[in-house]
């Protein structure tokens, strides 16, 4: 996942463990359509959780007061409709059966959630702009459930819901646990779906035959307009609601490319520590599954992590004369994790 700030935890080798927790974006126009003079008490909307309840607040927005879109129209580059989008602005790209998709964060300022039911995955592509993470969820696993933005944040993140088609209670589903901790499916956990974080003149580049959602959404938005003002600048240490812990090793606002543990914890490769080299760069890592490696590249201003493995034959990396090369076979990789020359021409890295 892509987020901004991190809480503390001990350090790791060479970079920062994290607590998967949220932490930074603030809100300044964090309304909706519904009523946010009435959205009900915190009991009443969360109910029983098992997280602590201390950390859950209630952000004065009514459930659906910011509205998750469902199958969004996709249009390919060069569509009138996508003229809200400007080159620097940031996508979350994902690729679902050889078709790539881009959302950009201009929509999900708004909206938060988009769920696609019409790709070959019921997927929920997620956006918190109070802690600038990106995650991508298959639901799949949750019977294919769509998500909506439920108006409470935990520890400053979204905390999503799912709508349900059976009349149960809705469950609380926090974006970055990853995983619902309020309500009948408490403990229910999510899969994510690999996805990468970068600009979208980066992104058309890659992919110039990909579909990106529409202006035409059906809300009176502007997408073109950030509508939190100057909240989410590095240096910025604003937060919607205080946060425990709050880590002062780096930046409050830097972006992070975030690799979550299973058993809690995990890694932030921090962009601007991976910036302060060379244009490309490399980093190698051990989780609590096993090795990872993180490609960074800075005119994509994008870093993505994989398995550093292909059919059992472990792999380490260098970059070469700007080209990210395998060390044991002399293989040539894309950023994408995909080898177009060597030994190991036409293999792909797992993200």
């Amino acid at each position: 996942m892509t987020l901004r700030g991190f809480v503390g935890c001990p350090r790791s080798k060479s970079f920062l463990a994290i607590a998967v927790a949220s932490l930074t974006l603030t809100v300044s126009a964090c309304s909706g359509d519904g009523d946010p003079s009435g959205p009900g008490q915190l009991e009443d909307r969360a109910g029983i959780c098992s997280i602590s309840k201390e950390f859950l607040f209630d952000a004065g927005v009514p459930r659906d007061g910011i509205p998750a879109l469902t199958d969004p129209v996709l249009v390919p580059v060069g569509d009138p409709t996508i003229e809200y989008l400007l080159g620097a602005h940031r996508v979350i790209g994902i690729e679902v059966g050889g078709q790539y998709i881009a959302i950009p964060h201009n929509i999900l300022w708004w909206h938060e959630i988009v769920n696609f039911n019409s790709l070959e995955l019921p997927l929920a592509v997620t956006f918190c702009p109070l802690t600038g993470s990106s995650m991508v969820f298959d639901r799949s696993s949750v019977r294919g459930v769509e998500f909506g933005v439920s108006g409470l944040l935990f520890q400053n993140n979204l905390v999503m819901y799912e709508r349900s088609v059976d009349g149960t209670d809705a469950s609380l589903w926090p974006q970055m646990i990853r995983g619902a901790r309020c309500g009948p499916m408490d403990g229910q956990a999510l899969d994510m779906y690999a996805a990468v974080e970068m600009r979208w003149d980066a992104w058309r580049a890659l992919h110039p035959d990909t579909r990106v959602v529409s202006g035409e959404t059906g809300y009176a938005r502007d997408y073109r307009r950030y509508p939190y003002g100057g909240y989410e600048g590095v240096n910025n240490p604003e937060t919607l609601y205080p946060h425990p812990d709050f880590d002062e090793r780096r930046p409050p606002k830097e972006r992070v490319l975030g690799i979550p543990f299973e058993n809690g914890g995990g890694i932030a490769f921090p962009f601007l520590a991976l910036d302060s080299g060379d244009a490309r760069r490399v980093v190698q890592e051990t989780t609590d599954s096993g090795p990872v490696v993180v490609f960074w590249d800075r005119d994509l201003a994008a870093a993505v992590a994989f398995r550093p493995a292909v059919e059992g034959q472990s792999l380490s990396f260098e970059v070469v004369d700007g080209r990210y090369v395998d060390v044991e076979t002399g293989s040539e990789w894309t950023f994408e994790g995909v080898a177009v020359s060597g030994a190991m021409e036409g293999a792909k890295l797992v993200p």
